[in-house]
């Protein structure tokens, strides 16, 4: 087996489990949730194993017992466990009981939603720091806390290097692999969602090539704001048979069970400052490889600037656009770790957008543009001395993700960071 490499949501889990009984740990299969909380764990149940299954489902009372730490894997396939696993913290608090690990959401809900006995953690593809691209040299949580640090550190990262990863995925038990090994295993993920998770999520898929001209559709959509119906438009892939919106309805909502589609929500500020506010979320694949795979673009297609031949209308080009979401990946890792929320905020009409908005508890956010340049000139950051006219105090601080070597703190005080440099 390859070297266990750290995740940000170890961090949590070490601050967490002391202190709870039952920990969730969710997300779209082979981000490694498994082999994050096994090595934590004196007992293993794994549910995707038929026999194990048949015992949790005959008595739960018999895996329930086991020795603590007690891992419960792919729990979902057993969904009553959740509400003993409820029962049995209801009983003893002692923490550090329970881990239960989840790749999809049950399709019949647990009687109880947990609350107050099982916290939910989050867990994504691998960020550009837990891959070790780079080393960071700023860190989110410390420009959450509003002090303004000092921005600096330079990177031998190349927008090449940026490419690689992007195609290379951020999945540890994928990214390893090289060229023709890669590319069937991502060819596997998405083709053992068709045939194996939407059945399992009770949906079978009788026509199978139209979920995925849906998803190559939605993968062209990366990081914009395009309709449903706009979507739905290029899923006909040019042969004028447009997929009922009964029909990518259920995709959709099975998709979002899985944690295969990952959108970042609209901001909508409760302080109601902002005016005009567009609400569709941004689109986004749980991981940006599986974008790039399903469209087709290697490494060097995204190099030479190729494009999906998909009616998806974007304001710039496609490795931009996958550039966002690997991004957009590490910040959302960083902002949970940091008890804070993602979303993107953009006027109707598209007059003024900032890609991410990155909320704390008590409303105030940092601004977040994402550009491929590996320069940064005053036409890229309107849009946030834009936002910082409208929210004043409100607005932590600001900053431009870029590909460039440098981070720096410019004289109207926007910071500039490569994306390797920014950290947990």
């Amino acid at each position: 087996m390859a070297e266990y490499k750290r995740r940000v949501v170890d961090d949590e889990l070490d601050e967490l489990m002391p202190a709870l009984s039952a920990i969730a740990i969710e997300g779209a299969k082979g981000v490694g949730k498994t082999a994050t909380a096994e090595s934590r764990c004196q007992s293993i149940f794994r549910l995707d194993d038929p026999a194990q299954r048949s015992i949790a489902e005959a008595d739960s009372a018999v895996l329930i017992s086991r020795k603590a730490p007690l891992l419960i894997d792919e729990w979902q396939r057993v969904p009553s466990i959740w509400d003993a696993v409820r029962r049995a913290v209801d009983q003893d608090h002692t923490p550090g009981r329970f881990l239960l690990t989840g790749s999809a959401s049950p399709t019949t809900p647990p009687t109880h939603s947990g609350a107050g006995r099982i916290v939910t953690l989050r867990m994504r593809p691998m960020s550009l720091a837990e891959r070790g691209v780079g080393v960071p040299s700023v860190s989110l949580a410390q420009l959450l806390r509003g002090k303004k640090p000092e921005i600096t550190g330079e990177t031998t990262v190349t927008l090449t290097d940026y490419v690689r990863e992007i195609v290379q995925s951020g999945f540890p038990g994928i990214r390893t692999l090289s060229d023709k090994a890669l590319r069937m295993q991502l060819d596997g993920y998405l083709q053992h969602i068709i045939d194996t998770d939407f059945p399992e999520q009770g949906l079978m898929v009788r026509r199978p090539e139209i979920l995925r001209r849906w998803l190559a559709a939605y993968a062209a959509a990366t990081a914009t704001t395009a309709t449903f119906e706009t979507i739905r438009d290029a899923a006909s892939g040019g042969q004028g048979e447009k997929p009922s919106k009964a029909t990518t309805q259920p995709y959709r909502e099975i998709l979002e069970r899985l944690w295969i589609v990952d959108p970042v929500p609209a901001w909508l500020p409760s302080r109601n400052r902002l005016h005009r506010l567009a609400q569709p979320p941004k689109h986004h694949l749980a991981d940006p490889a599986l974008a790039a795979r399903i469209l087709g673009l290697d490494a060097e297609a995204l190099l030479a600037g190729e494009e999906p031949k998909l009616p998806v209308p974007r304001n710039g080009s496609m490795i931009g656009h996958l550039f966002e979401s690997l991004v957009s990946l590490g910040i959302r890792v960083f902002a949970q770790a940091a008890e804070a929320r993602v979303s993107h905020l953009r006027l109707q009409g598209g007059r003024h957008e900032v890609d991410l908005i990155v909320e704390r508890g008590d409303q105030r956010v940092l601004a977040i543009e994402v550009k491929l340049g590996n320069t940064i000139n005053d036409s890229d950051v309107r849009h946030l001395l834009w936002l910082r006219e409208q929210i004043g105090d409100d607005l932590i601080d600001a900053l431009v993700i870029h590909t460039g070597p440098y981070a720096y703190r410019r004289p109207d005080g926007i910071a500039v960071i490569p994306a390797a440099l920014l950290g947990p």
